[in-house]
């Protein structure tokens, strides 16, 4: 059943899923302890939002160079380099003695994440056969992420006001660890390919380029405004390389992306929607956490505890998304929880000023926390459906690209709106309607999510590889490494 006979699924699966929880943990535990850290380090104000967005450009930026690293260069290796390197770094950070230091420590996290997020997916699917077996193990990989990202805002909370900034960094060390301690007990480091191809370092540049410029242009917005010379100007720049990047991969003989995987309906649809639920989601986080701080005055501690009924909503929506796509195919699960999704933000923009946690948090956490993981747990399984093996660490790349992309565009572009709705105001009525006017349309992007899963993925689930071109060296290859 599995192709190596020292490999034990279960590690494999215990390893790929603590790593992606340490990843999604990343990405939302510092968000909660940045002004502990202003007042550390001394931060001033236009520089503290680098703390965040320095991760996600290195990150977002590397994601597709490291999903393809991983298929050359073997994904047990790239995983091990990956976590090591995110786990010196986030020493590192939780050493850091000034700005500085800690804004490098992030981009080497950033980096980290880039080789290990896409070569965690990529083990799971070459490990377990496509179907049922695939389906139940990215559950497992989907239910951990998304428990990951809500649990960071719980643990931010409690670290910050209990033990201090510097421990938002450093419990990724224990996490690391223990992923890498996984890896002598079943996962094999795969065999040598008999004839390597070469990295396509020309699609590598123009797509960490083209990616990091768009992540960077989006994400300044909220200091520089969409209106900025500056702003408009590095969007341009990010055209002009991603559209190079699409013109050198459609010639590339062994490119960086194949552009023949967006051809499968079930890739091109999965990466749009996740593109859709990751902006969705991450401004669920963000605006909630902001209306229970800001206009319901709960303290940080507080804040991270609210989350945990979100953490376990989302847990209990990828089991259920999970049992559902192993007898049926993702879609069934998709558009239900797209639409819950929604209606759950939809209640969320009801918020009031004169709420309260019971009243304007717990029922609609709940809701969009269910749709968000019958959302999140099957579309793995769907980006990744039909891919060879050998190209595992590409579908791989490309679907963590599109989720970490649609994370960083749709907040900066819907906190740009809200903050535009609030004005100057600074009076928890304003700042209450901003939060509102946000969440109602996030509810209208996973609406649109679910639109996407109608109109594009397919009724029926493919059950042969996607066709790829070869030539006799790659006939050859059937030991890429694992």
């Amino acid at each position: 059943m599995y192709k190596n006979s020292r490999e034990r699924p279960s590690v494999v699966l215990a390893a790929a899923a603590v790593a992606q929880f340490v990843v999604a943990l990343d990405m939302s535990v510092v968000n909660v302890a940045l002004p502990a850290i202003r007042t550390a380090l001394g931060f001033a104000p236009l520089d503290l939002s680098w703390v965040v967005h320095v991760y996600a450009l290195t990150f977002g930026g590397f994601l597709l160079l490291g999903g393809r690293a991983c298929d050359l260069y073997g994904r047990r290796r790239m995983f091990v380099l990956g976590l090591t390197v995110f786990g010196l770094c986030s020493l590192a950070g939780g050493l850091a003695q000034t700005p500085w230091q800690l804004i490098a420590a992030r981009a080497g996290q950033g980096l980290g994440a880039a080789a290990a997020a896409p070569a965690a997916l990529a083990m799971l699917t070459t490990t377990f056969t496509e179907g049922p077996q695939r389906v139940r193990a990215l559950g497992v990989w989907s239910a951990v992420n998304a428990a990951g990202g809500a649990l960071g805002v719980l643990a931010g909370g409690l670290l910050t006001e209990y033990a201090g900034w510097r421990w938002v960094m450093l419990i990724n060390l224990p996490i690391v660890m223990a992923a890498l301690a996984l890896i002598p007990a079943g996962v094999p480091a795969g065999t040598a390919p008999a004839q390597r191809e070469r990295l396509d370092a020309l699609g590598a540049v123009l797509a960490t380029g083209g990616v990091g410029l768009l992540v960077l242009g989006v994400v300044r917005t909220d200091t520089l405004g969409w209106d900025s010379p500056v702003t408009w100007a590095t969007l341009a720049a990010a055209a002009v390389l991603l559209t190079a990047f699409v013109f050198a991969e459609s010639r590339a003989d062994a490119p960086l992306l194949r552009l023949g995987l967006l051809r499968s309906r079930w890739v091109a649809g999965a990466n749009v929607l996740v593109f859709l639920a990751a902006a969705g989601q991450f401004t669920a986080f963000y605006f909630v956490s902001l209306y229970m701080q800001q206009v319901l005055g709960m303290g940080a501690a507080a804040t991270g505890t609210a989350f945990l009924p979100f953490s376990l909503g989302l847990v209990a929506g990828t089991i259920v998304a999970t049992r559902i796509t192993a007898a049926r195919t993702p879609r069934v699960s998709l558009v239900p929880g797209a639409l819950l999704a929604a209606a759950g933000l939809a209640w969320f923009a009801l918020i009031s000023p004169d709420g309260s946690f019971l009243t304007d948090v717990l029922g609609p956490s709940l809701v969009t926390s269910v749709g968000a993981g019958l959302v999140l747990a099957p579309v793995a399984a769907a980006a990744t459906t039909g891919v060879a093996a050998r190209e595992a660490g590409m579908a791989s790349g490309l679907m963590n690209s599109s989720r970490q992309l649609g994370g960083s565009i749709g907040l900066a572009a819907l906190a740009t709106i809200a903050a535009h709705h609030t004005g100057t105001a600074t009076d928890p009525a304003a700042l209450n309607d901003g939060y509102a006017l946000g969440l109602a349309i996030a509810a209208a992007v996973f609406v649109l999510a679910a639109v996407v899963a109608i109109g594009v993925l397919p009724r029926r689930r493919a059950v042969t590889p996607l066709p790829r071109p070869t030539t006799p060296a790659e006939n050859q290859m059937e030991g890429t490494p694992s």
